[in-house]
Order: structure tokens, then C-alpha cells, then sequence
């Protein structure tokens, strides 16, 4: 037991890390770049679809029940239009990122994965 002590290096013994909640992670190399990108890779695209499903409901609801009212009827177009775009640039946002990240040679991007 002696020798095992005297041979463990003890400096890299750290608590683990543990993020509870959205993520899970038990690594005590984690950069918090990587679990900001877990974050987004999981949920804010689920997020956003989901906003955008029920945005284009309610525009939806609202084109149907504006009974030819000319206000209601560009509030509504206006509605889902602005949903589409919400959407479009969230999208874009992931692929600019994931662009960039690219171009300066980080390993865990999505073209990476895509073109091996």
C-alpha cells in the first residue's frame, strides 16, 4: 500500500465534473466551450422547431380567423413570415459557426463529421 502511494501521482486527482440538469458530464478535462456546444447541439434546435411548429399554428389560427379582416389577415402572414425567418436564421447561426470552427481547424464540427 506504501508503494502504491509513494508511485500515484496525485496532482492530476481532481473532483470530477458534473454538470446536473440539461447535460450530464463527468469529465474533469471539459472545456466549457464544449459543454455550451452539447447545450446547443441538443436542445436549442429542438427549441427552435418547436417554436417554430407553434408559431405557424397560431399564424395559421389567426390567418383562418381573421373572416377577411385586412389588419388580422397581415398580422397573421406577418406572424408566420417572421416564424420562418426566426428559424432560418437560427439555422444559419449553427452553420456560420460550424464554418468557422472549420476555417480554424477545431476537430468537433459538423462538416468534420460529415466529410471524413
Amino acid at each position: 500500500m506504501k508503494h502504491l502511494a509513494e508511485t500515484f501521482d496525485f496532482s492530476k486527482v481532481g473532483p470530477p465534473v458534473t454538470v446536473e440538469g440539461l447535460v450530464k458530464i463527468n469529465n474533469p478535462d471539459l472545456k466549457i466551450g464544449e459543454i455550451i456546444g452539447v447545450i446547443f447541439r441538443t436542445y436549442i434546435f429542438y427549441a427552435a422547431g418547436i417554436a417554430l411548429l407553434i408559431y405557424l399554428i397560431i399564424g395559421g389560427f389567426q390567418f383562418m380567423l381573421s373572416r377577411g379582416d385586412p389588419k388580422a389577415t397581415q398580422a397573421a402572414q406577418a406572424k408566420i413570415t417572421n416564424a420562418v425567418i426566426g428559424f432560418v436564421i437560427v439555422f444559419l447561426a449553427f452553420l456560420i459557426v460550424q464554418l468557422v470552427g472549420q476555417l480554424f481547424g477545431l476537430q468537433d464540427t459538423l462538416f468534420v463529421k460529415t466529410f471524413k
